[in-house]
């Protein structure tokens, strides 16, 4: 799987200044004088995530590429340096404060961007077992509900705040701390001299925020309520009074219209300056309709204080709060819908074991398949066949044997399939007229377990009478004396190495 641009990132740290920003602001909690340095492991630990990886053991797949991001530190020192950064004071303020530095130098660089838009918004995080600050949210779920604040002009995350699952949408003081972590990302020079408009959905329309932007000089956009004096006022406005709305580029849309309706509400209560406009479209074909929808149109309303004549720029501009989305989903925040055609069981197949599929890693000639957000940094970077083990060789199971031979010493013999060709060590032969004879055959060393009666001793005393027997009455058998015919070993005997 590919890796390709991952070592860029690396580069471009070190070139705007992160890199060393980061190793000089948190030089303290450096213990060893030949350690990793602590920007050198945050550096790798944000090419991982960029990667794809989800956890800290997945910067195996940056440590094994030595040759592009030199020593990299194990799991354990990464660890070890995200715990002390979170766990001792002030620590994650020099995280920022060098992320800022890095940020200006690379707008110096790059140049500065002629508008500021700040676009907050919050996603659900869901959490599968107990977890610190991990709490129901108001979907029936569990886990959490941060809130997050990025640059639509970069598309660059300018700050954040971790927030349990039971966390209001609608908390001002949420929402002004994360925009104050958002300014102070963005050079000073440019705080003053550019505009900025502050972004958000009907979460935030409350009076902490858009009197917060005020103060600071920032301009606001937020989603506002269709309580019933706006819908009254929505089905008063005359035909004529609607305009077409805007597409993204600037040309006007099919299904779209606008107007304002500032003058036939009350907005003093959110200050002289603010404005309220409406906008009708027709769902599209299949879309189901909601009680605030009238004779097929479709409602939305935004709160704004921004001083534009057309009111269709200044609602497409609102439209474009939707590129949060974007933002959120590629960090990977926002759970990957399967689709139900993928999970519902075919008709015919449930009951038959032979038509399911088989998995993937009992095939080895199937692709490797991947998780919906499994990361690249996930999957090594070597080929199947270097990852596949060798092939155990099953051995048969031992037979149950008699408790006297066991007491004797013995071992359990072993049982060989019978479509294998195998040759007892000793044949039982019947003679014509005589009893059933015992031909001795020939034995490896040091595996001779034969009773007294049959051991040693007595091949070797019938040996000195050749063409004599010795008969056992305890069996009933006639052991036949004279030289031991040897036999070929079986294939199982020499699978087991048994000369």
């Amino acid at each position: 799987m590919s890796h390709a641009g991952t070592a860029l990132i690396a580069q471009v740290a070190d070139k705007v200044g992160l890199t060393s920003s980061l190793s000089t602001r948190l030089a303290g909690i450096k213990q060893r004088r030949r350690g990793h340095h602590p920007g050198r492991v945050i550096r790798d630990l944000a090419v991982m995530l960029v990667d794809g990886g989800e956890c800290v053991s997945d910067l195996g797949a940056v440590r094994q590429q030595d040759a592009l991001f030199g020593a990299v530190a194990s799991d354990s020192t990464a660890f070890r340096v995200i715990d002390r950064i979170a766990s001792t004071p002030g620590l994650l303020d020099a995280v920022r404060q060098a992320h800022a530095r890095a940020r200006s130098q690379f707008w110096e660089l790059r140049g500065a961007p002629g508008r500021l838009t700040l676009d907050v918004d919050a996603t659900l995080i869901t959490a599968h077992s107990e977890k610190e600050q991990a709490a129901g949210n108001y979907k029936g779920g569990y886990g959490f509900h941060p809130l997050q604040v990025y640059l639509d002009e970069t598309r660059e995350a300018l700050g954040g705040l971790l927030r349990p699952g039971n966390a209001g949408s609608n908390t001002a003081e949420d929402h002004k701390t994360v925009i104050d972590r958002a300014l102070a990302q963005i050079p000073a020079e440019h705080v003053a001299t550019l505009e900025i408009l502050v972004r958000a959905d009907s979460a935030g329309a409350t009076h902490g925020l858009v009197e917060y932007c005020r103060d600071g000089g920032m301009r606001f956009s937020v989603g506002y309520e269709l309580t019933v004096p706006i819908r009254d006022a929505i089905l008063e406005i005359p035909k004529d009074a609607w305009v077409l709305a805007l597409d993204q580029d600037g040309s006007e849309r099919e299904n779209g219209e606008v107007a304002e309706i500032t003058d036939r509400v009350d907005l003093s209560a959110w200050g002289e300056t603010s404005r309220l406009i409406v906008r009708r479209e027709r769902p599209h074909p299949g879309a189901q309709l909601s009680f605030t929808d009238h004779d097929g149109y479709r409602f939305q309303a935004i709160l704004t204080d921004q001083t534009d004549k057309d009111i269709a720029v200044v609602e497409c501009r609102h439209r474009q709060h939707a590129h949060v989305e974007d933002r959120i989903r590629e960090q990977g925040h926002r759970p990957v819908q399967v689709p139900v055609q993928g999970v519902r069981a075919e008709r015919g197949v449930v009951g038959d074991r032979d038509a399911r599929a088989r998995p993937a890693c009992l095939d080895p000639s199937a692709a490797p398949r991947r998780r919906p957000r499994q990361g690249r940094a996930q999957a090594r970077p070597l080929p199947a066949a270097a990852r596949r083990r060798t092939a155990r060789v099953l051995r048969p199971p031992r037979e149950a044997s008699p408790p006297e031979h066991l007491a004797m010493g013995g071992r359990a013999p072993r049982r060989v399939p019978k479509t294998q060709d195998t040759r007892s060590h000793q044949q039982l032969t019947a003679a014509a007229g005589a009893p059933t004879t015992l031909q001795q055959t020939a034995r490896p060393p040091g595996r001779d377990h034969r009773c007294p009666e049959t051991g040693p001793a007595a091949h070797d005393a019938s040996a000195e009478a050749p063409g004599t027997t010795d008969d056992n009455p305890k069996h009933g058998l006639t052991i036949a004396s004279g030289p031991p015919t040897p036999l070929a070993p079986s294939p199982f005997e020499r699978l087991l190495h048994v000369p």
